[in-house]
């Protein structure tokens, strides 16, 4: 699934094209501060190719997300990722700080969880979390309310 829709949000596979976007998004401190830190252009080149290729890998991955309007809004996603040597597969999402509080990432979150359980079929999700990010948590719980299990994950750096 290369593309999909929600109600206020186009998602395109993640490609090359979509560097200089995410670039942007990850020098951005106030969204950065819950990623880890702010990355570098060089840094954020070769998460597009860690992520390109796990599209390659497993058929999924991140997708690139735009207003109707055709605006740059952020990334989302269903991957794997290795938790205390456990590979568990998680939801993701960034979104540029001007498209906060707009309840776009429950509307991803929630899209993405249906996707990855019922389309994709996969046995379960994780989202990961700081855990001084009370809205982000908010929105997993959210998103946590639909037929089948979900974790949310609490980090603590």
């Amino acid at each position: 699934m290369d593309r999909f829709s929600t109600t206020r949000l186009t998602a395109e596979r993640l490609n090359e094209s979509h560097l200089e976007d995410l670039v942007a998004l990850h020098l951005g401190a106030d969204v950065s501060r819950y990623l880890g830190g702010v990355r570098s252009a060089e840094v954020t080149k070769a998460y597009l190719a860690s992520n390109m290729a796990h599209w390659d890998q497993h058929g999924f991955g991140l997708w690139v997300l735009r207003t109707t309007d055709g605006a740059f809004a952020g990334r989302a996603g269903i991957r794997h990722i290795l938790v205390d040597g456990v590979d568990e597969i998680e939801i993701a999402y960034t979104f540029r700080r001007e498209f906060w509080g707009r309840g776009l990432a429950s509307e991803i979150a929630t899209t993405l969880t249906e996707m990855g359980l019922a389309r994709l079929q996969l046995p379960s999700l994780i989202g990961l979390v700081f855990v001084a990010h009370r809205a982000s948590r908010r929105v997993l719980e959210k998103a946590n309310c639909s037929r089948r299990s979900r974790r949310i994950m609490a980090r603590t750096s």
